[in-house]
Order: C-alpha cells, then sequence, then structure tokens
C-alpha cells in the first residue's frame, strides 16, 4: 500500500430492506441513505448521505486500502448504481469474507464486537431504515459511525492478536485466528 494514501474503514446503510427489492440477489436496489468512512490517520470520521453518493465513491478510490465488515457482498453492490462500479477491485479487507472463508458460515458484526470487545451494536440495520424513513438522517448517521467505530476495532484486535471472538449458537464464546 502507498504511503500516501490512506486506510479507510467504511460502512453505510440502506433506505430498503431486502424483502423491498426482491431479495439479496438485488442489494443493488436498496439505495443509499448514509455512510460513514473513517480515515484511520487522521481519525476524522466523513459523513455521507445520498446526494454525496459521488464525493463517497471518490473518496473510496482514493484509498490505499479499505476495511469494512461485509462491504464486497453488500456496501460496494449498493453503491454500483452511483457509480461505484468496479470498487470490489480496490484493496479491501472485508472482515465477514474472512471469516466466512475460516468458519464456513456467517457472522454478524454484533456477535464478533460483544464477544471480542465486549461492546454490542446500537441496533439492528432495520432500524436505520425506520430512522432514515422518519427523516431523522442524524440517528442514522450516528448508527453507522458506530459500526465504522467497531469495525475498526475489532480489525485492529485482530491484527494485534491474530484472534477475534464471537458466540456460538450455544452462546459459548468462541476464537478464530485472523491474519489481516
Amino acid at each position: 500500500m502507498p504511503a500516501d494514501r490512506p486506510t479507510l474503514v467504511f460502512d453505510l446503510e440502506s433506505k430498503f430492506l431486502a424483502e423491498e427489492v426482491g431479495g439479496w440477489d438485488h442489494v443493488h436496489r436498496l439505495g443509499l441513505s448514509a455512510a460513514v468512512v473513517l480515515d484511520t490517520r487522521s481519525g476524522v470520521y466523513t459523513r455521507y448521505t445520498e446526494a454525496d453518493a459521488g464525493r463517497l465513491i471518490d473518496h473510496l478510490r482514493s484509498a490505499g486500502r479499505i476495511i469494512g465488515y461485509n462491504i464486497l457482498r453488500f456496501d460496494y453492490r449498493v453503491l454500483e448504481p452511483y457509480g461505484g462500479e468496479g470498487l470490489a477491485a480496490l484493496a479491501t479487507i472485508d472482515l465477514l469474507d474472512h471469516l466466512h472463508r475460516t468458519l464456513g458460515f456467517r457472522l454478524s458484526l454484533d456477535s464478533v464486537a460483544e464477544a471480542t470487545l465486549g461492546e454490542a451494536k446500537s441496533g439492528e440495520g432495520t432500524l436505520a431504515v425506520q430512522w432514515y424513513r422518519a427523516g431523522e438522517i442524524e440517528k442514522v448517521l450516528d448508527y453507522c459511525q458506530k459500526d465504522v467505530e467497531l469495525t475498526w476495532r475489532v480489525f485492529e484486535h485482530g491484527r494485534t492478536h491474530h484472534q477475534v471472538f464471537y458466540r456460538d449458537r450455544s452462546y459459548r464464546k468462541r476464537s478464530v485466528s485472523v491474519a489481516w
């Protein structure tokens, strides 16, 4: 990664739920309600709404590396209609993708953050859609920023300790080795 290009941590929230757009095969139809990007060098969070989608995509393309949770299968696909084609070709570390390939099943960010950091998410993604529909965009942005913060902290924990934790179906705490 070039030293002059930042590492960014990214998350977005959608305007619709999957069942409202024909299922998970149509993620590109979900629409962008809000997004947050953390520049890990400066510690600055930048907030975006749908009107800023072009600037968001430019910001992501400026990165040396992008870190997120489920960004390959979700966030990048939501951005495709806004000119975000090809984002998956950027240097990306998708924590969920890594965990899924290692474990053979998918984990929620909430499960990993709670077990690894002792801190749960501030709510479910469906809340963000409700807030968006109610015109409470600041709530959506705050929720999204919290997810970015948790993603960065989980990433840092894994990078430092070479493992993260999750809860299995019996709520037992399990570890998984990571190399990101």
